[in-house]
């Protein structure tokens, strides 16, 4: 699946540029603006009772990146780019079971590529003024997902970390160790641009499930791994170059 995703963006790139001649309007630039990753995994541990197996971990950040926009005709065109994402959460400290004496946490940094293109469609409401809709595939490769686990004992006030990529194999958190790096979503927005300027916003769904492993538990219990990679995002953005 990974491959025919990889090829399916190729030939977007390839159709992009190829269509994007000299006389088509086209813009170049930059934009910024808030990410939150949402990380969808249910627990692999058979243990857990059905109605408690999904963990979401929201994390807030930014994204910064370069974008290259082009308009085929009437209105309908294309925008691509490279993002970089980052995000950050923490969950609070809560005890132990079975150990009312230890509390425990987790905090979560999360740094990702994302390779995106999204067909659009302006509306033009005005003199270089429009509004857009747009959906598109993007490649999501992610750098870290670092996990750093803490344990306190309320006690001593001691604390104890143990740090571990989510996407590296470890001993630690045996359960959690094959996560993969690459991922791909489809998103759906809508946005506003006057003249150089724009805002977008959208959401993007994770299609791949992100375990390397289906399953880490016996196939009598018939419970499987699963997950999802999605985002929430708002981008500012310049256009440093236009040709109209």
């Amino acid at each position: 699946m990974k491959r025919y995703f990889l090829a399916f963006a190729v030939m977007c790139l390839a159709w992009t540029s190829a269509m994007a001649e000299d006389e088509l309007p086209q813009g170049f630039g930059i934009q910024l603006g808030w990410a939150q990753p949402i990380i969808r995994l249910n627990s692999p541990d058979a243990s857990f009772p059905k109605d408690s197996l999904v963990n979401t971990v929201r994390l807030n950040g930014f994204k910064v990146g370069v974008v290259y926009d082009a308009t085929f005709i009437a209105g309908f065109g294309s925008s691509m780019g490279i993002n970089y994402t980052f995000g950050a959460a923490h969950t609070d400290w809560a005890k132990k079971a079975n150990d009312l004496s230890h509390s425990e946490r987790n905090i979560y940094q999360y740094h990702q590529l994302e390779l995106f293109v999204d067909w659009q469609y302006k509306f033009e409401v005005a003199k270089e003024t429009y509004l857009i809709l747009y959906t598109g595939p993007t490649i999501q490769y992610g750098i870290l997902f670092k996990n750093r686990y803490e344990v306190r004992d309320d006690w001593f006030e001691d604390v104890t970390t143990t740090d571990f990529n989510r996407f590296e194999k470890h001993e630690e958190a045996a359960s959690d160790k094959d996560l993969n790096a690459l991922n791909v979503t489809w998103g759906v927005g809508a946005g506003f641009q006057y003249q150089r300027y724009y805002l977008r916003g959208g959401y993007d769904f994770g299609i791949i499930n992100p375990y390397r492993n289906k399953q880490f538990v016996s196939s009598s219990d018939d419970r499987y791994t699963r997950g999802r990679f999605d985002q929430w995002n708002i981008r500012l953005g310049i256009y440093l170059w236009q040709k109209k």
